[in-house]
């Protein structure tokens, strides 16, 4: 008869529940934040700009600070930092739920990205401290495919919440998790002594960074209302190019960089870099733009528009581990030409989609076939990257790659909301032409130009400046889906004319998530060899 698990064996696997259950929260919150952007402008206001950063606060805090974060991990120990960030996480949560007003919720997302910045990457060494080496694909390939399950619960989740109570219960449900977290790593997570892989974390670096990206996103977002000539404008998006241009002066001269400039020289890591911008700055700006447009022109309500983003994770789920292994026997490089590009084409058929969503015969068809292309891209695009790079850095690239699809997302989501609220002006002012407005109606003008993707009653403002508003969002929608288009589309180029097939095997199959969900494999390899395989040791 078999023996009963040993306690060592039972802390494994609480070791392993913790990092899931951590990394869970952060990425259900993530997620579900996207189908509650309506509701809380409708609460708390903002308009467009207010939405944007409620998404771009989280984005910029964690695309900067997560290499960061993973050294501080190295050196303080990975329970300690794992416990700050999810306690960091849940406390911070606690803010965004009885946010007053969209300041404050703004402050709060930001809070949650450096937290998260800490949870992630702690998440994974947790793992590997707490199995042998010949036990951790097995558990990494666990966390990973729950990172994967709780972005397809996300958008459930949260239009649930938002439809039966308020957008509020999405920040305020991650209290219990949390503590139940927080219980289990105090059981299961031991810790260890500061470590001496790093000797030095890279503040300077981050603090740079975050300030130079905060700059022209900044920039971006304040245009459309305080136009080019606003110091606003111009003086936050240059003195941002400033500092990021001193961010690269110091990673060259500072003894421990958070950004070996060295890995930039090597082809295939540089022009999958490139790539990975391209790519998930067009994912990015379309699951943002698409959720808000159709709640906020189509009418759907904030579940509806859950579930009608859910076919591309379940696309993901059920073909990105086929691809990988496709493209191990093939090479990556005609998927991550390929790839892109039909998702391109899916993208452009999302420009048939008008204010009457025909969801079954317009939006699915599109949907489905950009979900095929990336299904097909990311796994490829993120081996490839980790080809490039050593097995003594490969953590570090993987971090990199995962900070640019971060920041990527995070600039294109600033920058397309400059171009569609100048477009969605454009429109409306043409449309309207010299009709003179009752004062209702020129109330609901004003709040349709704030949030730019809008719907007003006809009843109110009258049938002609109703159609004027619908005209303007759907066109505005339109622009921002072939931005969206061409970056992914760029994406595939790139692939196809820069990317050669690896030096180093790193398997496809085991990134089938990309940097959407969790952490390939591979970047675990250099923590494996400075982290012991038995925790007590």
């Amino acid at each position: 008869m078999a023996s009963a698990k040993s306690p060592a064996d039972r802390r494994k696997r609480l070791a392993l529940v913790a990092a899931i259950m951590g990394s869970f929260v952060a990425g259900l919150d993530a997620t579900a934040v996207n189908v509650a952007l309506p509701s809380i402008r409708a609460d708390l206001g903002g308009g467009l700009a207010g939405q944007q950063w409620v998404s771009n606060a989280y984005l910029l805090a964690l695309g900067s600070l997560i290499l960061v974060g993973g050294s501080l991990g190295d050196i303080f120990g990975e329970r300690r930092v794992f416990s700050i960030g999810v306690a960091g996480f849940g406390a911070v949560s606690v803010l965004c739920a009885v946010a007053p007003d969209i300041g404050v919720l703004i402050a709060g997302r930001a809070l949650q990205g450096a937290f998260g910045a800490l949870l992630t990457p702690s998440a994974l060494a947790v793992i590997i401290a707490a199995f042998p080496r010949e036990e951790r694909g097995a558990a990494i390939g666990s966390w990973t495919a729950w990172s994967g399950i709780a972005a397809v619960i996300g958008p459930l989740a949260g239009g649930y919440l938002v439809d039966a109570v308020s957008w509020r219960l999405i920040f305020a449900i991650n209290v219990p998790f949390v503590a139940a977290t927080l219980v289990l790593i105090s059981l299961a997570v031991p810790g260890r002594p500061r470590g001496a892989a790093h000797a030095s974390v890279d503040w300077l670096g981050a603090a740079l960074t975050f300030l130079g990206l905060a700059g022209p996103v900044l920039a971006l977002i304040r245009l459309p209302d305080a136009g080019w000539a606003s110091p606003q404008v111009w003086g936050c998006g240059l003195g941002g190019l400033a500092l990021l241009g001193a961010f690269i002066w110091h990673e060259q001269r500072t003894p421990a960089p958070a950004v070996p400039l060295g890995l930039l020289r090597r082809r295939n890591f540089s022009v999958g870099n490139l790539q990975t911008f391209a790519m998930y700055g067009g994912l990015g700006v379309t699951f943002f733009l698409l959720v808000l447009f159709l709640q906020e022109v189509a009418g759907y309500s904030a579940l509806r528009s859950g579930l009608a983003v859910m076919p591309t994770t379940l696309v993901m789920f059920a073909l990105s581990k086929r691809f990988g292994r496709l493209a191990d026997r093939l090479g990556p490089r005609l998927f991550m030409g390929a790839g892109p590009l039909t998702a391109a084409v899916g993208l452009a058929l999302m420009l048939r989609v008008g204010a009457q969503v025909s969801y079954l015969t317009g939006l699915l068809p599109a949907l489905l076939i950009f979900s095929v292309g990336l299904a097909a891209t990311v796994a490829p695009l993120t081996a490839t990257v980790l080809s490039d790079a050593d097995d003594s850095n490969a953590g570090i690239a993987s971090g990199i790659n995962n900070a640019i699809a971060r920041v990527a997302s995070l600039l294109a989501i600033a920058a397309v909301g400059a171009v569609i609220s100048a477009q969605f002006g454009h429109a409306l002012d043409q449309r309207l032409g010299g009709l003179r407005l009752s004062p209702p109606a020129r109330a609901a003008v004003a709040r349709a130009r704030a949030e730019t993707l809008a719907r007003v009653d006809p009843a109110v403002v009258g049938e002609r400046v109703s159609l004027a508003v619908q005209y303007a969002s759907v066109h505005a929608f339109h622009v921002g889906i072939a931005v969206a288009a061409v970056l992914v589309a760029l994406g595939g180029l790139l692939g196809l004319a820069g990317i050669r097939n690896p030096r180093r095997a790193v398997r496809c199959a085991d990134c089938a998530g990309g940097q959407l969900a969790g952490q390939p494999l591979a970047a675990a390899r250099e923590s494996a060899r400075v982290t012991p395989a038995d925790p007590a040791a």
